[in-house]
């Protein structure tokens, strides 16, 4: 008996991994966070008995998925980008567990990639920043008070902040105690769907600019001098850089 846990990517179906669509074809019961993941996904699911989770509450959730466990039938729990990044997953791998049952959980592509992707920048630029904080504001689901958002913006490190865009102005009033208001900042709703929307700005632009959109859910904001183009670059690739794999050219 095993559940699946698995990532269905930021939206776009093709970037789904193999082994998720693998798992997806050949599952029988699927249960899906349909507030979230991108129905097209659940094409792959033809054969599957499906379970949209976004209105059961914890307990429902494992009772479907230990009973088609216990009748050995191939279970996918499928969440929405990679299901350790804010995926709740914790907890019903936990009540799994004590009942017996095994999870797997296979990864998927984060929103915060697919942000980076869809920008072209990287998060880890030489001499500009080599830290990526992965962070949202306090909420209904509270942060611990080491990790605030305005302690976590001294470090001018890059950031890309979740499940925040509702509290934008609070965001930004929190990252200045940190950042300048000329900073850099990247709003990306539902990326890599059909209606994606990006919005690139400086961080004292970003409350206006979010506002104007009418942009409060399924969106991540991006922050840092990454969003900037830098003629610094890593000495991976310089020829006087020797390593295992290379000699120093002269």
């Amino acid at each position: 008996m095993k559940v699946y846990f698995v990532g269905a990517g930021p939206g776009d179906p093709e970037l789904l991994t193999i082994k998720a669509k693998r798992l997806l074809e050949s599952a029988d019961v699927v249960v899906y966070a349909g507030s979230l993941v991108n129905p097209e996904v659940l094409r792959f699911a033809k054969r599957a008995e499906l379970h949209n989770s976004a209105g059961m509450s914890l307990e429902e959730i494992v009772e479907v998925m230990e009973r088609a466990a216990r009748q050995e039938k191939r279970v996918v729990r499928l969440h929405s980008g990679d299901p350790s990044i804010y995926g709740a997953i914790a907890e019903q791998i936990r009540e799994l567990r004590k009942r017996g049952i095994v999870c797997e959980v296979v990864p998927g592509v984060s929103s915060f990639l697919a942000a980076a992707a869809r920008l072209g920048v990287e998060y880890t630029v030489p001499e500009v920043s080599q830290t990526v904080i992965l962070t949202r504001i306090s909420g209904r689901t509270p942060v611990p008070e080491k990790e605030d958002l305005a302690k976590l913006a001294e470090h001018r490190a890059s950031m890309a902040i979740f499940l925040s865009a509702s509290r934008v102005e609070e965001v930004v009033e929190k990252l200045l105690s940190g950042y300048d208001e000329s900073t850099p900042a990247a709003v990306l709703y539902r990326v890599t769907w059909e209606d994606e929307r990006v919005i690139r700005c400086t961080l004292g632009e970003l409350a206006t600019r979010v506002k104007e959109a009418g942009i409060e859910k399924t969106a991540l904001i991006l922050v840092g001098d990454f969003l900037e183009e830098h003629g610094s670059s890593s000495r991976l690739y310089d020829r006087e850089f020797a390593h295992g794999y290379r000699k120093a050219l002269k």
